[in-house]
């Protein structure tokens, strides 16, 4: 079982800035050789994707509605990950989940919501005008 548990969420004004965090832990979970994501779901939308992060940090992916703004970065050592988001827009508002991939060194969370082993419980962002 792997626990997942986000922080760092708030309201915010436009342009502002939040940073989210991630801690991930698990009896059996190796937390550097999984990938790790960012999810955001804004209320009657669907669950999409924001940013990942390859077990090694080799690779970054992002969404287009948030690249430039947000980074994802994590801390193997430590078992976080974090997404930095600035330039925040209300467009931004939504409730944002810490996921991890399904399989050691495999990364398609980026183009595959399915491809999500666990999740954690979402903390609320909220971006006023």
């Amino acid at each position: 079982q792997v626990q997942l548990v986000e922080s760092g969420g708030g309201l915010v004004q436009a342009g502002g800035s939040l940073r989210l965090s991630c801690a991930a832990s698990g009896r059996t979970f190796t937390f550097s050789i999984y990938t790790m994501g960012w999810f955001r779901q804004a209320p009657g939308k669907e669950r999409e994707f924001v940013a990942s992060i390859t077990w090694n940090k080799g690779r970054t992916y992002y969404a287009n509605a948030v690249k430039g703004r947000f980074t994802i970065s994590r801390d193997n050592d430590n078992h976080t990950v974090d997404l930095q988001m600035n330039m925040l827009g209300p467009e931004d508002t939504a409730v944002y989940y810490c996921a991890t991939e399904k399989s050691p060194f495999s990364e398609q969370i980026h183009g595959l919501t399915s491809a999500v082993g666990y999740w954690g419980q979402g903390t609320q962002v909220t971006v006023s005008s």
